[in-house]
């Protein structure tokens, strides 16, 4: 029941939505145009910045590499020096899309291509990513403790009393609705503060709230991946 409910939040709709049918099925089109040129962005940059790889990075290689050492560090802290390593591409693919999709809401105007129906923003300001985001995070930890422990990983559920089973299962299932609602709430709440102050002071009183947001939208990326990894790092910790 709880997970249908949560199932059931991708069909959570704010706003007017351009729809593209697929089967039997309805999709946000434009959520998936702007994580597209998300997608493209950070390929692009991926590319251009490790095509020529030298012992002395400069420009772009320097950037990345810088990224990659923050990620690493990351995931060392939050799920520990072992198993860290192996989910720095997961946390770093995480952080990297939040992020770029946060700032794209924040530096793009979206609003200037017009649609038959909605409108373009990024795609961290649709509920559906966020839950997406969440649900790939629960399954990663999900996975991270079962592949380590096995069928010990479910003793964590009565740990340390059996009597708080039903807590603990329930606290599984919050853990994907906090993390998403939050990084919504935030981006949501930041596009149409700025948007709203756009349209009644045009000039220059919006430009320390964008780049306000701009700071905010980082820290939720942030905010979301070390809370990936705290999760992961959690469901493979020894319990005694």
């Amino acid at each position: 029941m709880l997970l249908t409910s949560i199932l059931n939040l991708g069909e959570v709709s704010v706003g007017q939505h351009l729809y593209w049918n697929l089967g039997e099925y309805q999709v946000h089109a434009q959520v998936l145009i702007t994580s597209w040129i998300v997608f493209i962005i950070l390929i692009l940059l991926s590319l251009s910045a490790n095509r020529n790889l030298s012992i002395e990075p400069k420009g772009l290689q320097n950037f990345t590499e810088y990224i990659t050492e923050f990620i690493r560090d990351l995931a060392k802290t939050q799920i520990g020096e072992t198993d860290g390593a192996s989910w720095v591409p997961f946390l770093g693919t995480i952080f990297l899309f939040i992020f770029v999709s946060n700032w794209s809401g924040a530096l793009v105007p979206w609003k200037i291509l017009e649609l038959p129906n909605g409108e373009l923003a990024a795609p961290t300001n649709d509920i559906n990513t966020t839950v997406a985001l969440a649900l790939l995070t629960s399954f990663a930890y999900f996975f991270a403790g079962f592949q380590k422990k096995g069928l010990n990983y479910f003793k964590r559920y009565i740990s340390p009393v059996a009597f708080l089973l039903p807590i603990n299962i329930l606290e599984d299932f919050t853990k994907p609705l906090s993390l998403s609602f939050r990084l919504f709430g935030n981006i949501l709440a930041d596009e149409l503060v700025v948007g709203v102050l756009i349209t009644l002071v045009p000039l220059i009183v919006p430009i320390p709230l964008m780049l306000l947001g701009l700071f905010t939208s980082a820290i939720q990326a942030l905010v979301f991946s070390t809370l990936a990894g705290a999760y992961i790092g959690e469901s493979i910790e020894e319990h005694h």
